[in-house]
């Protein structure tokens, strides 16, 4: 672990992130933030130029959860792995589908990537569990701003107030957001997605079996819930249809969510990276 001294910390123990963002509710929500983020052109073409979402979705998944999780319960590595995800996206350039070059880092990209969290987790919270209080929205704006230092985001590129991201994000829905190849992918309901890989090796024979019946089952629920969770203004601005017994069919998902996922316990309730942490901070 490469330390230094000013390092930027991860959020506070005990603040709205410590509390939502190890929550098995979580994965839920990162479909629809994802879909957002490549939405913009530019993130759009790294991801289809650079990424394994297609060869390797479930081990990219794993990554990538991992990876937000230590950004909220990772301590001194929290930073360690900021500067680990900055290296990674040096070399990811290249023209995006309007013939413009784009860099993973351009500060415009990079921050539109980490700022889509924000309005997800606010919206989705009205399905999975209560809605924020204004000061709860503000504190989790703040909060998600410290993860975006973690990450290397300077404070410039970044709106610092609740009241200054709002014309940002209308901004960035009215001029840039588009149903990219990789959307349309994400919200394909016939995808050519591999069996899952990881697990117990029999399980893995199992999913493997029954792929072909689950795939496409698969598909059309992450395709509902993609949808369904994202703020209805960005599923506007790239053009997803949700209908009114879409609507219904999610809130009555959501009362069950609320009603389950509270009474469990917590290493049911939280991903190991977060149940470890908040032992950690218990003791």
């Amino acid at each position: 672990m490469n330390t230094v001294k000013n390092d930027p910390r991860p959020p506070p123990v005990g603040g709205v992130l410590w509390s939502m963002a190890g929550d098995i509710r979580m994965l839920l929500t990162l479909p629809a933030a994802l879909t957002m983020q490549v939405a913009h052109p530019a993130v759009g073409a790294g991801v289809d130029d650079h990424s394994v979402f297609r060869t390797d979705p479930w081990g990219r998944g794993e990554r990538s959860l991992t990876s937000l999780q230590l950004w909220v319960y990772g301590g001194k590595d929290a930073a360690e792995e900021g500067r680990r995800l900055r290296q990674l996206h040096k070399s990811i350039s290249g023209t995006d589908a309007h013939g413009r070059r784009y860099h993973a880092l351009t500060p415009e990209y990079y921050a539109w990537v980490h700022a889509t969290g924000y309005p997800v987790f606010r919206y989705a919270q009205h399905y999975l569990g209560r809605p924020f209080t204004e000061a709860q929205e503000r504190q989790l704006y703040a909060e998600w701003l410290q993860v975006g230092r973690v990450l290397g985001i300077h404070d410039r590129d970044m709106p610092q107030t609740v009241e200054e991201f709002w014309p940002y994000y209308q901004k960035v829905l009215d001029n840039d957001l588009e149903a990219t190849l990789v959307v349309r992918e994400l919200v394909a309901t016939n995808p050519a997605l591999p069996a899952p890989d990881r697990g117990l090796r029999w399980l893995r024979l199992l999913l493997r079996l029954s792929w072909p019946w689950l795939c496409p089952r698969f598909a059309r629920i992450r395709r509902f819930l993609t949808i369904g969770l994202m703020p209805p203004d960005a599923r506007q601005a790239i053009g997803l249809e949700w209908t009114d017994a879409q609507e219904r069919r999610l809130r009555r998902f959501g009362r069950v969510v609320r009603a389950v996922v509270p009474v469990l316990p917590e290493r049911l309730r939280f991903m190991p990276i977060a149940r470890r942490a908040r032992r950690a901070a218990r003791a």
